[in-house]
């Protein structure tokens, strides 16, 4: 007790108290006391006065601040910084509120915390769960990924959902059934309102499959020009269609899909392939749009073959010839892909060899030109892995013989550009219809060259194309050269040029079929206009001398401009 008597110093000045340790060493210690006793007194009960400790838990989030000029208590949270009042008169409930809805501060599992990117930084926050918003995005995931219904009852899912957030609401899969029905719902009338909106027509395409077990889907696809000007395509319906598949029962069919979109009134063109079955249905329904007067020239462009089609029977034709080859190269990847030992015997030739190992052999589809030139492409470049097997393998009986790989080499070459135009026309990002008719022109004139070659099998594939070629090229080379009329690539000029290398004279009868069906299609878009033109054309000088005249002037460019911008945009729908 001496000791710390000796250490411990008390200064009374005033009405207030200082109570400070310092190290004094040995020197005694002086009590200066200039006032009254009571005085004294009342500050000495002061400093037998304990501080009050916080005991509530707000104060594990909340620290004291320093007093200011006001002499006001304030307390501010340590994770956000909200600064609330901490007088006792207060109390802490507004601080226990804080802490509930505090944005930095998360009591729960880690796995609801949400990565978010803040100029640049990740960070971790949370956010507040949203059960509708968790709804939605299940029933998008069991759309996009073609999840049974039964997904969101199995047993790890559930307690997958419950360890992220304890309070979340399970769905059946009745009402998840639920859910994907009015999102389909809610997105039919969506592109509802986008085909009623879109400024010009619709160009439809449709096609017929049938499953494993013989069930009938159809398929109908909107190809359309949106308010905005941005290429459209939709898929409208992929449903069932029962037999028999007349061509009656899928212009029924087709109609009724029309009327249910509320489209029967803006149908430009239907592209369907050749199968019988279409002519007829395209034909009624045809003739029930005319009826209701919903078609652009009485009908005459409403019908397109799907060119790609047309393209795949052309090379099927040629390809009959040439049979002997190709099956030989489909028996070779057949065999080197049979199992896993061919397989490691050919990947050793191939090493041997020098070849890089992961271009890979593709195995065509017959039903599919194109991938029987990708085959022939992939088994050319392994040319020397697979003499090498057949050195090597006893078992390998099919290899080409060296006129055989010859014979492919020139057919590979030969098929080259059908293939590229092949995938010139499949494109779906962007318009086709323009693209069509200089590159089928130019495989037309290397068909008639191929023709007069001096290699006897070139020469017959070439003629037994070139036969199936003309066949189509009369059916649907008129819309499409209207297409690249419009091209300012082309223009009218390349039109005939083109038609006068094919039939041997400018200004052809093909030519002038296509320039007057352009006029008449011109003709169709001026109707309901035809005043304000005739206004125009009827004043007495061609320069306009008055405010009145140049106006009207400008309205019939823009008019003319209009119009065909509209036949533009329809046409490249095709």
């Amino acid at each position: 007790m001496d000791n710390l008597q000796d250490s411990v110093g008390v200064n009374v000045e005033s009405d207030s108290f200082t109570a400070s340790a310092v190290a004094t060493g040995d020197e005694p210690i002086a009590l200066e006391a200039d006032v009254e006793p009571e005085a004294n007194s009342k500050n000495l009960t002061i400093i037998s006065k304990r501080k009050r400790k916080h005991t509530s838990v707000v104060w594990n989030q909340f620290e004291m601040l320093p007093t200011g000029t006001n002499q006001e208590l304030k307390a501010k949270c340590k994770e956000c910084g909200v600064v609330y009042m901490a007088n006792s008169k207060n109390g802490t409930g507004s601080m226990r509120r804080h802490m509930e809805s505090c944005v930095r501060r998360d009591t729960r599992d880690v796995g609801q915390l949400l990565m978010s990117q803040d100029k640049g930084s990740l960070a971790l926050s949370a956010k507040r769960f949203d059960a509708e918003h968790f709804r939605e995005l299940i029933t998008t995931a069991i759309i996009l990924h073609d999840l049974p219904f039964s997904f969101v009852e199995y047993e790890s899912i559930r307690a997958t959902y419950q360890y992220l957030h304890p309070e979340i609401t399970l769905v059946t899969r009745n009402t998840l059934k639920a859910d994907v029905q009015k999102m389909y719902s809610r997105e039919k009338a969506r592109i509802k309102s986008m085909l009623e909106l879109s400024p010009g027509r619709i160009c439809l395409t449709s096609d017929l499959w049938t499953s494993i077990v013989t069930d009938g889907y159809l398929s109908l696809t909107a190809h359309f020009i949106d308010k905005d000007w941005v290429l459209q395509k939709r898929i409208l319906n992929f449903c069932f269609m029962p037999s028999p598949h007349t061509g009656i029962a899928l212009s029924e069919k087709l109609y009724a899909l029309l009327c249910e979109w509320g489209i029967e009134d803006k149908v430009f063109t239907l592209t369907l392939d050749n199968a019988s079955a279409n002519d007829v249905s395209v034909d009624l329904l045809k003739n029930q749009l005319i009826e209701n007067n919903a078609l652009i020239s009485d009908g005459s462009f409403f019908h397109i073959r799907c060119c790609a089609h047309v393209l795949n029977l052309v090379v099927q034709e040629g390809l009959k010839d040439i049979d002997s080859v190709v099956k030989k190269i489909r028996e070779s990847v057949k065999y080197v892909r049979g199992s896993q030992i061919r397989k490691k015997k050919f990947l050793e030739c191939v090493n041997l060899v020098g070849l890089d190992s992961k271009r890979g052999l593709r195995q065509d589809v017959p039903t599919r030109w194109n991938s029987t030139f990708l085959m022939l492409d992939s088994v050319l470049y392994y040319r020397r892995a697979f003499c090498h097997l057949e050195l090597s393998d006893s078992n390998y009986k099919d290899c080409p013989n060296p006129y055989d790989w010859e014979k492919a080499e020139k057919i590979c070459e030969f098929l080259e550009p059908f293939y590229n135009i092949t995938c010139v026309f499949s494109g779906s990002k962007y318009p086709t219809a323009n693209l069509y008719f200089p590159t089928v022109y130019t495989s037309y004139l290397s068909l008639k060259k191929s023709e007069t070659s001096e290699d006897a099998y070139l020469s017959t594939m070439a003629k037994a194309m070139l036969t199936k070629f003309e066949k189509y090229w009369k059916d649907f080379s008129l819309i499409l050269a209207i297409a690249i009329v419009l091209d300012p690539r082309y223009k009218l000029n390349f039109v005939d040029y083109a038609y006068g290398n094919v039939y041997g004279m400018k200004g052809s009868p093909q030519f002038l079929e296509v320039k007057r069906n352009l006029e008449l299609l011109f003709a169709e878009y001026s109707k309901g206009k035809v005043s304000t033109i005739n206004v125009v054309t009827s004043l007495p000088t061609p320069i306009a001398k008055n405010p009145a005249q140049k106006f009207l002037q400008r309205q019939t460019k823009v008019l003319k401009v209009t119009m065909f911008m509209n036949i533009y945009m329809l046409i490249l729908l095709i």
